[in-house]
């Protein structure tokens, strides 16, 4: 457990201080977007910011990538349609948008509010947005780590972990002993990887989401429905004949009480799932939304005052947030394997 606690020490110091080197280019970041979405609607010297727009521009997915003003700053990612009147179709997200960076149809297809409609109708999207970029760069990200931590651990074998190990294997331990094992019990063993998984990459995209011009993943509901849907899948298909029975036919309680018991019991089911999804997306979103809105307020006040000030406390925002991160991997991880847990223990009844 010290171990542990050292190893998080430094993992946070190693944060903190990219954290307040990265923090110094948000304000340039804030002001690149507002650019972008003045030059999305009329290129008048006099239009005002809008932080709303700017705000929900980072919070939402889109078909393009921007980074910053100017050459390369936008990178534009693959559409992949398909339609019944052309069949599947894979173009770039450039061909949307003319040399001002106005939207412009492209051979019947439109993009109106990130939807993609062909001749007015709207067709099957698969693109790789910006979050499904982001999505694989998470992924990958995990493979990379992974990989290494695992050949750290066959040459290291009976030795102390060394580099990336040391830093990875107590985390695991630490959900390994301190979240699973207590929550599930026996045969904790065969929900290891898919708890691990699941651990990390939230932790693994909360953290690269605050990082200047990163996208919102974890705080996508698409993204997190998905997540609390397969806990969902894993919880009910491990369920046992005493789970079951507890919901249905629940043990010890009169029968004109079971009536009411039952629907209760029923609707718990999907509660729990939506519990996560929502308290995941929320938290994210949140604090995302409140760096955004300080660092807005330089804007807003143009005054150098007010920027420094905002500076300041984003970056106390951003070291909260960094915390946030790993507590909604933990809670996330916990109150699933909670679940998996109520679902598989046997019950005994006298």
């Amino acid at each position: 457990m010290t171990v542990f606690f050292n190893t998080l020490s430094r993992f946070s110091r190693v944060f903190s201080s990219v954290l307040l080197i990265l923090l110094l280019s948000f304000p340039a970041l804030a002001q690149q977007e507002s650019s972008k979405d003045m030059d999305t609607h009329e290129t008048s010297s006099e239009e005002k910011f809008d932080a709303g727009e700017v705000i929900i521009h980072h919070v939402l997915d889109d078909h393009i990538w921007h980074f910053f003003d100017g050459h390369g700053g936008t990178l534009y990612l693959p559409v992949i349609v398909y339609s019944e009147e052309k069949g599947l179709d894979i173009f770039s997200s450039a061909r949307f948008y003319d040399e001002h960076h106005n939207l412009v149809p492209y051979e019947g297809y439109t993009l109106e509010h990130n939807h993609i409609y062909l001749n007015g109708k709207q067709v099957f999207d698969l693109s790789i947005t910006k979050n499904v970029a982001m999505l694989l760069i998470n992924a990958t990200l995990m493979v990379i780590v992974f990989l290494s931590v695992a050949r750290a651990y066959k040459r290291n074998s009976g030795k102390a972990p060394k580099g990336l190990q040391s830093l990875i294997e107590p985390v695991i331990i630490f959900v390994r002993d301190e979240v699973v094992k207590p929550n599930i019990g026996h045969g904790y063993e065969k929900y290891m990887p898919y708890l691990l998984t699941l651990f990390f990459f939230i932790l693994f995209g909360n953290i690269l989401g605050l990082l200047p011009g990163a996208a919102n993943l974890t705080g996508n509901i698409a993204v997190t429905f998905t997540l609390a849907f397969i806990s969902f899948l894993v919880t009910n298909f491990s369920g046992n004949k005493a789970y079951w029975s507890h919901i249905f036919w629940t043990p010890g309680v009169p029968l004109p009480l079971r009536i009411v018991i039952l629907p209760v019991e029923i609707l718990g089911i999907f509660t729990k799932p939506i519990s996560l999804m929502v308290r995941l997306f929320v938290a994210i979103t949140a604090g995302h939304i409140v760096i955004l809105s300080l660092i807005a307020l330089t804007f807003i006040f143009q005054s150098y005052l007010v920027g420094i000030a905002s500076s300041v406390v984003v970056l106390f925002i951003n070291l909260i947030e960094l915390l946030v991160a790993g507590i909604q991997a933990y809670v996330f991880t916990l109150f699933t394997s909670l679940y998996i847990g109520m679902a598989t223990t046997d019950h005994d009844h006298h």
